[in-house]
C-alpha cells in the first residue's frame, strides 16, 4: 500500500519510487576529494548543504558554463531515456584532459591538529544528523521520503554548480580517505588518480572517481581495467582498500566510481542516472586509459550488478563482466510476487540473456539479503558460450565475501577469471 501511494503522489514515477527504497549513500562520505588549484595551493571545501545563491563557489569564481544546467530540472523527467540508446566511442579524442595529478595513497595522512578538527567537525555532523533522524522518524513516511528527495535534488544543484565552475577553472583534487573510519589502508606502489568525470551530456552531473594505476614498467597492451560499480550503502572511500588490494594483486588497472548523489558525485540517485553514470565512465575508461574495449572488465557488485548487466547487454566488444552478490531484479528481492512488476529496476535476468563476453558470478549460499537463487538464476541465464565457472561462496553472506581469510581465495578467483579472457 504504502509503494503504491509513493507512486501515485510522485505523479507515477517509477524512478521517484526506487530511489526512495534503494539508494542510501552513506551520509557523511567515506572520503572527500580536496579541491586543488592551478597554483598548487588547496582551496575551501564546497558546501554541499549551502542552498544560497553566492556567486563564489569555494573559493573558485562561478560564472557563464556552471548556469547553462544547474542539476534539478531533468530529473523529473525520469521516463525519458532516449539519451540511454548504443553509443559509438572515438578513441582519438577525449572529452575530459588527463590535467588531475596522481596522488600517492600513502600521502593522505594529516598533522595531530588537522585529524583532531575532522574528528570534531565530524561529531557535530553526526550529532545534527541524528537529531534530524529522530525528527523523521516521528514523520508520516511519505513525507519523509518527500522531504529527503527535495534534500538531494537541492545538493544535486549546488553540486552541479561546484562542478562545473572547477572544471573551467582547472581545479584539481587529491584523494582523502576517512582513516578515523576506514583504519589504515593497504599499500599501493601504482598510483591513485582522482577524477571528476563529465559533464554528462544531458544532466550536466560530474562523477567521482578514482583511477588505480599500475606503474607502467608493468603495463601491456592487454593488462585489464576493472571497472567497477559499487553496492549500495558505500562509497568509493568505503571501497579503497578492496580496490588497492585488486589493482596490486591481478596486475590490472581499477576504476571505481561513485554514482549520482553518492560521495562527491553531483547528481540524484535514480536507476536511469547509474545507467548514464557507467555510460559515461565507461567512455572516459575507453579513452582514458584502455584505449580498447576488450581490455575493460565490468564488476558490479550488489546493486552495481544492475548498470553493470546494462552496459554489458548493448556493448559487443567488452571483455569481462563480473556480478557480485547480484540480484535478478530490483523488486523481485523483495517479492517473487510480479503484481508491482510495474515498478521494477534493474531487470539483469532479462539483460544476462544478451550478453557477448564471459561473465563470472559471486554470490555468498548465506546471503540472506540478495538470496542465493538470485545467483544461481542468473547464471543459468547467462548464453552458454559466455558461461564460466561460477563461485558459490559457502558459509559467506551478502557483504562479508571478502572479510577475514577468504580474500586470498577471492583474489585467487578472480585472478583465474581476468587471466582466462586472454586465452
Amino acid at each position: 500500500t504504502a509503494l503504491f501511494y509513493l507512486w501515485v503522489r510522485s505523479g507515477f514515477s517509477k524512478g521517484s519510487v526506487a530511489g526512495a527504497l534503494t539508494f542510501f549513500p552513506p551520509d557523511p562520505p567515506l572520503y572527500k576529494f580536496q579541491r586543488v588549484g592551478k597554483d598548487g595551493d588547496e582551496l575551501p571545501d564546497a558546501d554541499d548543504e549551502d542552498n544560497g545563491d553566492n556567486n563564489n563557489v569555494g573559493g573558485v569564481e562561478a560564472g557563464g558554463e556552471e548556469k547553462q544546467k544547474d542539476g534539478g530540472d531533468y530529473y523529473d523527467d525520469d521516463d525519458d531515456d532516449s539519451d540511454l540508446g548504443t553509443f559509438e566511442i572515438d578513441t582519438n579524442s577525449s572529452h575530459q584532459t588527463n590535467n588531475n595529478r596522481a596522488q600517492n595513497n600513502n600521502n593522505t595522512d594529516e598533522d595531530a591538529r588537522q585529524k583532531k578538527q575532522r574528528q570534531k567537525q565530524r561529531q557535530q555532523k553526526l550529532e545534527a544528523q541524528q537529531q534530524q533522524q529522530r525528527e523523521a522518524a516521528s514523520q508520516d513516511p511519505i513525507v519523509a521520503m518527500t522531504e529527503r528527495s527535495n534534500k538531494l535534488r537541492q545538493r544535486a544543484k549546488r553540486r552541479a554548480r561546484i562542478d562545473s565552475a572547477d572544471a573551467k577553472n582547472g581545479v584539481t583534487y587529491k584523494f582523502v580517505p576517512d582513516l578515523d573510519v576506514l583504519g589504515d589502508l593497504p599499500s599501493f606502489h601504482g598510483t591513485v588518480h582522482p577524477v571528476k568525470i563529465g559533464p554528462q551530456k544531458r544532466t550536466g552531473t560530474y562523477v567521482a572517481a578514482l583511477l588505480y594505476k599500475l606503474p607502467p614498467s608493468e603495463c601491456t597492451p592487454t593488462t585489464k581495467t576493472i571497472l567497477y560499480s559499487h553496492g549500495n550503502a558505500t562509497d568509493v572511500g568505503a571501497m579503497a582498500g578492496l580496490q588497492c588490494l585488486i589493482a596490486k594483486n591481478i596486475k590490472c588497472h581499477v576504476l571505481v566510481y561513485d554514482y549520482s548523489g553518492y560521495g562527491e558525485s553531483g547528481g540524484v540517485p535514480m536507476e536511469k542516472n547509474t545507467y548514464r553514470d557507467v555510460k559515461m565512465v565507461y567512455e572516459w575508461v575507453v579513452k582514458n586509459v584502455t584505449q580498447h574495449e576488450s581490455n575493460v572488465i565490468l564488476y558490479g557488485q550488489s546493486v552495481g550488478s544492475g548498470p553493470s548487466c546494462y552496459l554489458a547487454s548493448r556493448r559487443d566488444n567488452v571483455g569481462g563482466l563480473v556480478l557480485h552478490s547480484p540480484f535478478t531484479s530490483g523488486m523481485r528481492v523483495l517479492t517473487p510476487s510480479r503484481a508491482l512488476a510495474c515498478l521494477d529496476i534493474f531487470p539483469n535476468i532479462d539483460r544476462i540473456k544478451k550478453v557477448k563476453c564471459p561473465v563470472f558470478i559471486i554470490h555468498g549460499k548465506k546471503d540472506m539479503e540478495v538470496v542465493w537463487e538470485h545467483g544461481v538464476a542468473l547464471q543459468a541465464a547467462v548464453p552458454e558460450d559466455c558461461q564460466t565457472d561460477p563461485w558459490w561462496v559457502p558459509e559467506k553472506g551478502h557483504n562479508d565475501i571478502v572479510d577475514g581469510p577468504m580474500i586470498v581465495e577471492y583474489i585467487q578467483r578472480l585472478n583465474r577469471f581476468v587471466r582466462s579472457l586472454d586465452d
